[in-house]
């Protein structure tokens, strides 16, 4: 598939044969996990809070683009609380009874990670809420007339729910989360400091201008840093003494296609179709997709956020524009009647 080929550098996603890298890469406790201070500060605290009560912790929603530690952070929170994780995922809860599979063999105190909490089933949903709030799984047995309820008590435990799109989450599931946590990407600093942590673990011999340009260049995002990291080591193996340097990550990054700000050729390609056949927009997601052969999602999930987080894209109520900075980063010149269509719509939205 061309999603598989395209954007499997600049994805967010684990891919195929990346689990093992992964697992080993991921940091244990939150004194190892580098960034996301904020979100550190606020956990730690609940953290201490629960251990201190000795009761489990609050359900956790944790929101963020994919690749910025949501399931890292699951389980360093289950390893701060000394208790086992169980890990799953939204599409993977099919039925009610799946869930209730789940929930009755939990520990007390366990955690039950659920990634991609937002694509659960209305059905299974409906059961989480009495779990969730009263640890207590509602049965029905039977059909019709003859049909009756009860009620299971379940042990105390904590859900952490991630999501890469919590405006779809429903709202009395969102409400039933006591700690909320929204990702954001990285800057340059924290993820020049993971590239050299990784390498280090993977005996990578890097210096801190040659972390730096793969940091730059790594969309905010952490998977996407060791990705490179990887990508670069190799080119440095055949290229060069193995050892990695500005020059050396340059070369390798610019054979990969990504260029100073980490965009790829997908990423220029919505760009310059957006230029190019729709005068720089208004233009819908749907006609975008179509426009350069891309699953909306894909567009959606991997490419747009970055490109609206560097400035290159605006959403609009009508659809999306190429901004000022868009049109120069691709060397293209907005025309001065599209840069008025531009602030026209800005201030319409």
């Amino acid at each position: 598939m061309m999603f598989e080929r395209e954007n499997e550098i600049v994805s967010g996603t684990v891919n195929d044969g990346e689990e093992s890298l992964e697992l080993s890469l991921r940091p244990q406790r939150l004194s190892q996990y580098i960034g996301q201070s904020k979100v550190k500060e606020v956990l730690n605290i609940f953290i201490e809070s629960a251990k201190m009560r000795n009761q489990p912790l609050d359900h956790v929603l944790l929101s963020g683009p994919p690749g910025l530690g949501k399931t890292t952070l699951a389980n360093i929170i289950s390893n701060e609380m000394g208790v086992n994780i169980r890990v799953t995922s939204g599409p993977a809860i099919e039925r009610p009874g799946d869930l209730a599979a789940i929930l009755t063999n939990l520990n007390e105190n366990d955690v039950l990670f659920i990634d991609e909490i937002h694509r659960l089933n209305k059905n299974v949903e409906e059961i989480l809420y009495p779990a969730l709030e009263d640890f207590a799984l509602d049965i029905i047995i039977g059909k019709g007339p003859s049909a009756r309820s009860i009620r299971l008590d379940l042990p105390k435990f904590t859900l952490i729910g991630a999501t890469t799109r919590s405006g779809m989450l429903a709202s009395p599931l969102r409400d039933r989360f006591g700690v909320m946590c929204s990702l954001d990407f990285y800057n340059v600093e924290d993820l020049k400091e993971i590239v050299l942590r990784s390498a280090g673990i993977i005996n990578i011999e890097i210096n801190e201008k040659g972390a730096e340009e793969i940091a730059r260049r790594s969309r905010g995002t952490p998977r996407i840093a060791n990705r490179l990291l990887k990508r670069v080591r190799d080119y440095a193996i055949v290229k060069s003494s193995g050892a990695i340097d500005t020059k050396t990550a340059d070369h390798a990054l610019k054979m990969l296609e990504i260029d100073d700000k980490g965009l790829d050729k997908l990423d220029r390609r919505i760009l310059n179709t957006i230029i190019d056949f729709y005068k720089g927009g208004p233009v819908g997601l749907d006609t975008l997709a179509a426009s350069i052969g891309e699953e909306k999602g894909t567009i959606e999930d991997v490419y747009e956020p970055y490109l609206l987080q560097v400035g290159f894209l605006n959403r609009t109520p009508r659809g999306r524009v190429v901004t000022e900075l868009g049109y120069r980063h691709v060397n293209r010149t907005a025309k001065k009647a599209n840069k008025m269509n531009q602030i026209k719509i800005d201030l319409e939205g």
